[in-house]
Parts: C-alpha cells; structure tokens; sequence
C-alpha cells in the first residue's frame, strides 16, 4: 500500500471518532495494553508530559514542546485532531513523522492488530509512542484524546499531568454535569506526580482535589499563581505581550485573547519543570513562546492567512472557546466583517450562535465530514438569534464568496470546528499547487 491507501485503510478499518462520533468511542484499556506489549511498551522509553482539558490542551502541548525543543531537547508532540494531514498528529521537533514510517507500522503490525478491532485513535497512539522511541526521543508532550480516566494516551506515567479546564464537551462519554466531566480529566492524575490545574470552577475545584489527595499528588492551581499579570495583543510581530510575575515581560506568537489562559497554565507547568530540573535555562521559556508556530507547526489558532482583506481562521468549536472568539471578531478594525461558518453536530451550536457578534455578514456552510450539521439546520437554528446568511455546500465556496464581496479594509474569519478549518488549509494548499 502507498501512503494515502494506508491512511485511507487506517480511517476505514478502524473506526474514526471524527468521522463516525460516538460508536467509535472504546472506553477501557484492554486494546491499548495489549497494543503496548506488542510494541515492547515503546513509551517507557522517554519521558513524558501529559495534557487533558476541554480547550487549550493543544496550544499547552505546543507551547511546553517549543520550550522543551528551545532547551535542547530532542522532542515528541502527539495531538489531534489534524488539519490537512494525518501526519500533523505525530511530530518530533516540530517535524511530522515520515510517509514510509506510517506505511511500514501498517504493513508489518497488521496481522497483529486486525484481530483486535482498535479504534482508529488506539492504533494512532500505538504508533506515536512506536515512533517516538524509535527516534530516541528525550521528552514528549502527550494530549489526551477525550476525557482521560480511559483514554488510550493514559497508560503513561509522567513527569507532571496538566489540565486545561473543564466545559461542557463530548458529554455523551463524559457525563452531563461538570463535576463528572472533571472526574473523567482526573483520571489523569498519577501517583506522587505534580498535577498543574489551568482553570477550575466551584464544582469541578472539590473534585481534583479530592483526586490528588487520594493519589498523593501535589497539586497547583495555575489561576491562584497568577503568573500572567496582564497581557496585550500585537500586531507586528503577530501574537501578544505578558507581563509576567517571574519570567519578566514575554512575547508568546499566538494571538487571541484565550491564550492568557493558556500561557499562565503553561508558566505554572514551567515552573515545576525547573524544579524537577528538566527546563535547564529560563530563556528556554522566552524563546519557546515567542516562535511556537515555527517550532512546532501549529496551525489554525487565531492564524492570520492574508491582508486587504484580513483573513483569519480559528479552531474554537465549542461554547468555551467562542466565548473568546465572539468579542476578538468585534473587536477587529473593518469596514465589514464576514464570517465563514459551520459545525459539527455534537456541540452546542444555539448557544454558540447567541455568542456570534452580530453586525456581521454570515456565510453559512458545512464542513466535508459525516459528522456536519447539516447547513440549513444551522441557518434555521441562526434565524432564532436574528443572524441572517446564505448557504453554501461548501467551505471552498463560502470563502470564494467571502472573499469576492469584500473591500481591501474587510475582515473575513473562517471557523466553528476543526474541520472547518481544515477544509479551508486543505483549499488554500491546493490552489497554491495549483498556481
């Protein structure tokens, strides 16, 4: 098989939460323990990091892996979901794993696996950790895929575990109240490990408490720590200032106003690094956040793609991260804003709409994937928060649009899911080779 057959036989023999939702969800660690000791258990190999949460775990995994590869380690980065391409999912020093290297794990493991029925995330992970020890890695930074008590990432025993923050997610495997949701991250919590919590709430606070003293864990709260004292967005370079309790003034290159979060986590993750005497130099951090992007690949978070018109597209798809993203499209200077949008259907969409600035042109769409709402469901459901727009079949079509009514001083986002997103990159690489 090449490489786009194996990518195409992983998604179709395996089931794929992306593309099919709750039926591909195994909970329990039987698969991966048994996937773990065929491979020789590859992730007791190195050392690891481990990041749960409902929002931020992947600009927390990005960030803490820039700094580690600015420390001069040589370092591991799983996340998901990807953009364009599957291999976004597995990188080492911000380089994804090779074609031939995913083709070969097929190949010679599938007469192994297949008896098994893993999930599409199980095999992935077993690659991941498969690959990493294969290339030596020193360090690498894990996010969990869903929840963490029974996600497959959670066989590790690592240096610290952080959580992001706890909302409402995925609640059909997680539970329907916060405090079951927080019980589910918090079954990431290991024995005797440091544990750094980003964000709490009253009912969730109890709960990770309640975890650490039964595991022995030292706990952190990250917001009670206040490392970022304030911060300010930035044009030129792109990104935001913090001005910061221990680390001086830094420039991170991720800009919405949601990274504050991020990065006070991440300071507090910093902290207990230096402490366990992993990050070696404080310009580690500095540099680390200040080139992100470069360092590790990210895309898709507040990421600019041109000027006149701006045009910039986001993965927040769900009510935390619109909470964000609603008053950041305000805010932006224009003659007319225009937003490209479309979801997935197990997230909230009528309270992400009431978020929805409202002085806006909308161009409703859906992404290309099973699990989409539909796009006339979201214009109905639109027309109740008095947002009115035209449909379009696809996010290709929407932009094109977009983009052909604006004015050179216009504002187009693109965004609502992950897959949104990645329907665009995927357009704007493909007229790139076209060109």
């Amino acid at each position: 098989m090449n490489y786009q057959q194996t990518i195409e036989y992983l998604y179709n023999s395996t089931p794929v939460f992306e593309h099919v939702g709750p039926s591909a969800y195994k909970p329990g660690l039987a698969t991966t323990h048994a996937l773990d000791a065929h491979f020789g258990h590859p992730h007791r190999q190195f050392k690891t990091i481990h990041i749960a949460g409902t929002n931020g775990k992947g600009s927390c995994s990005h960030m803490l892996a820039a700094i580690l590869q600015r420390d001069g380690y040589k370092v591991g980065l799983y996340t998901s979901p990807h953009l364009v391409d599957f291999r976004e999912r597995i990188r080492v020093n911000g380089k994804c794993i090779s074609e031939q290297y995913v083709i070969d794990f097929v190949a010679n493991n599938r007469s192994f696996f297949e008896p098994l029925h893993p999930s599409f995330f199980e095999l992935t992970t077993a690659l991941a950790f498969d690959y990493f020890a294969s290339e030596k890695v020193d360090i690498a930074v894990i996010e969990v895929g869903l929840g963490g008590r029974l996600d497959c990432t959670n066989i590790i025993t690592p240096l610290v575990s952080v959580i992001t923050n706890i909302s409402f997610d995925h609640m059909q495997f997680l539970g329907h109240t916060l405090p079951e949701i927080a019980g589910e991250k918090a079954g990431i919590i290991k024995q005797g490990i440091p544990v750094i919590i980003g964000e709490t709430t009253p009912e969730t606070k109890p709960v990770f408490e309640a975890k650490a003293a039964e595991m022995h864990s030292p706990i952190h709260f990250a917001e009670e720590e206040h490392e970022v004292l304030s911060s300010t967005p930035s044009s030129e370079p792109i990104g935001r200032y913090y001005k910061t309790q221990s680390f001086r003034t830094l420039f991170g290159d991720l800009y919405g106003s949601y990274q504050e979060k991020n990065v006070n986590t991440v300071l507090c993750t910093a902290h207990q690094l230096i402490e366990l005497q992993v990050i070696r130099r404080w310009e580690s951090i500095e540099e680390g956040l200040a080139h992100t992007c470069d360092l590790t690949g990210l895309k898709g978070r507040w990421q600019k793609i041109k000027e006149n018109p701006l045009v910039v597209c986001d993965t927040g798809h769900n009510v935390g991260g619109w909470q964000y993203l609603g008053p950041l499209i305000s805010a932006q200077p224009c003659k007319q804003r225009r937003i490209v949008f479309g979801m997935v259907d197990d997230k909230d969409l009528s309270t992400v709409l009431t978020l929805m600035p409202k002085d806006c042109i909308f161009y409703f769409t859906q992404p290309n994937c099973s699990r989409a709402f539909p796009v006339n469901q979201v214009i109905k459901e639109a027309r109740k928060h008095h947002l009115e727009g035209r449909a379009f079949m696809s996010v290709e079509e929407a932009y094109e649009t977009a983009s052909h009514e604006s004015s050179a001083n216009d504002f187009i986002f693109v965004g609502g899911s992950s897959y949104i997103v990645a329907d665009f990159l995927t357009y704007l690489e493909k007229s790139r080779n076209h060109h």
